[in-house]
């Protein structure tokens, strides 16, 4: 049945918020070279067959890796009510204490003193991590682990 409603469409919540902090969580260069090495692979699967069908299979790899390389990029965000890590959100009234991990505290966190409960947004190619600690009753995750290149600037987003 056809919609009567012939009003404007109101902005959701969602699209009138303020963002206070940003960030996608790009592969590095070393993924797109291992993405470009395994395309060329392409090459020498069908060269035999013919130089233009090893050539274009290298193309179509490449963009069906790159594809996927920057469809699973997650992004960090930050509003005046939710965070957001990868395809995790919750209400900033939940969130509690926040800190910020570097180098070899970073790897602690990451490895020896992970939670198995905890909600994980990290990217090996992404050193710094931030802990965000849970305070939702109805939620058993401790705490967000979630890999940002700009730790500080997360940590003033979070705390305002």
């Amino acid at each position: 049945m056809p919609s009567t409603n012939t009003g404007p469409a109101m902005p959701s919540d969602a699209s009138t918020t303020p963002v206070l902090y940003s960030e996608r969580l790009w592969p590095g260069p070393g993924a797109w070279i291992i993405v470009a090495v395994l395309s060329l692979a392409g090459i020498l699967v069908l060269a035999p067959i013919g130089w233009g069908y090893g050539i274009a299979a290298a193309i179509v790899l490449f963009l069906l890796m790159g594809g996927a390389l920057y469809a699973s990029t997650p992004r960090v965000e930050v509003t005046a009510g939710e965070f957001r890590a990868g395809k995790a959100v919750i209400d900033r009234a939940f969130l509690g204490d926040v800190e910020a991990f570097v180098q070899d505290e970073a790897f602690q966190e990451r490895g020896p003193r992970l939670n198995g409960l905890a909600y994980l947004c990290i990217r090996g190619w992404v050193d710094p991590v931030v802990r965000v600690e849970i305070n939702d009753p109805d939620d058993e995750t401790p705490y967000w682990l979630v890999s940002t290149r700009k730790p500080q600037q997360l940590l003033a987003a979070l705390a305002s």
